[in-house]
């Protein structure tokens, strides 16, 4: 399944439903199927983003510190997958464009 988010401020965002589900879950504290981020809570949402990216980005330092000592060998730039803040930069965007135009963010309507 396919979410679809809209904003009268940019281009919808179409993303597949696992990262959808991830991102909502951290922005929101849950994560439904429909739904809307009020232009007054966006600040909220990506403040909430935000911290998790940072936190995912510290963590993957973390774990490429302790796997470079105990392995002399370097692992793949891409040996992780796709990392939080890949999947969470066009949904940053989307926020930060709908909170300047003071526009509403949609989903799943």
């Amino acid at each position: 399944m396919l979410f679809k988010f809209k904003s009268q401020a940019a281009s919808d965002l179409i993303m597949l439903e696992a990262d959808a589900r991830r991102l909502l879950k951290i922005m929101l504290g849950h994560d439904p199927v429909k739904g809307i981020v009020q232009a007054q809570d966006i600040p909220a949402a990506v403040a909430a983003l935000t911290l998790a990216v940072a936190q995912d980005e510290q963590n993957v330092a973390q774990r490429q510190t302790s796997s470079a000592e105990a392995s002399e060998q370097d692992a793949p730039a891409c040996a992780g997958g796709v990392r939080l803040s890949q999947r969470a930069a066009p949904m940053l965007q989307l926020l930060k464009r709908s909170a300047a135009e003071n526009a509403d963010v949609v989903w799943g309507v």
